[in-house]
């Protein structure tokens, strides 16, 4: 089996965390819990529940993944893995369905793949109207300027460990989802989308849930849309 890390972005999923670490396959050699300053016991429950666990003060998206990355850099050559994959630490996935997510990259040799949160998969209220309109904008502009075939922006994804250091991601908050798959893009990885399941997280979506998160979700994702469409 290939060495298979896990890195999951967190602020303030003390509820959630521990019943996402424990869902995860037995097939994971690391699971990496990125605290992005939180302010409850989402650190201590993710040790407990047998974790590593970084803390990252800088709030963003990015910054959470790019400190686990910096971590699994850390590794001897001979511990570095194969593949990383990135999973909210929401609980709104099912970590279950990472078997699911590695499978192409294990069996088809692809490169990246993203699980894709079909309508017919997703529970009621797990998207909100900006989340789905987002996406559904996001992939469809991705497609008018390169020809992509993603559907969604899914955060539930798996990469080579190798590919992902090529892509030399950079975004720090909002944009690192449509960042990540830009590159790809650009870099003619190739990739494939997996439906998964999704289910309403538990507590309050930091991004998602408010004004202001959805307003500068939406215009980092259309940002890095138009730069690479014009490179």
């Amino acid at each position: 089996m290939p060495k298979i890390v896990v890195i999951i972005p967190a602020y303030n999923e003390e509820a959630s965390i521990p019943y996402v670490i424990k869902e995860i396959p037995s097939i994971v050699d690391e699971i990496i819990v990125v605290s992005n300053n939180s302010t409850d016991n989402t650190e201590e429950n993710a040790r407990q529940a047998g974790a590593t666990v970084l803390v990252e003060p800088n709030k963003g998206y990015g910054y959470a993944c790019l400190k686990g990355m910096d971590y699994v850099a850390s590794f001897k050559k001979n511990e570095q893995p194969d593949i990383v994959v990135f999973l909210d630490g929401d609980y709104s996935d099912y970590p279950e369905e990472l078997t699911k997510i590695v499978q192409p990259i294990i069996e088809e040799n692809i490169d990246f793949v993203i699980g894709a949160r079909v309508k017919t998969l997703r529970e009621e209220g797990s998207m909100t109207g900006p989340q789905i309109f987002g996406n559904w904008l996001a992939t469809n502009l991705m497609h008018l300027f390169f020809r992509s075939k993603f559907t969604d922006l899914g955060p539930f994804r798996a990469i080579k460990y190798e590919k992902l250091l090529a892509l030399k991601m950079e975004d720090k908050t909002y944009g690192w989802t449509v960042e990540m798959q830009l590159k790809a893009l650009k870099q003619k990885l190739s990739y494939k989308e997996i439906p998964v399941k999704y289910k309403n997280r538990i507590g309050v979506s930091k991004v998602s849930g408010t004004v202001k998160g959805a307003i500068f979700a939406g215009v980092k994702i259309l940002t890095w849309i138009f730069k690479y469409s014009f490179k």
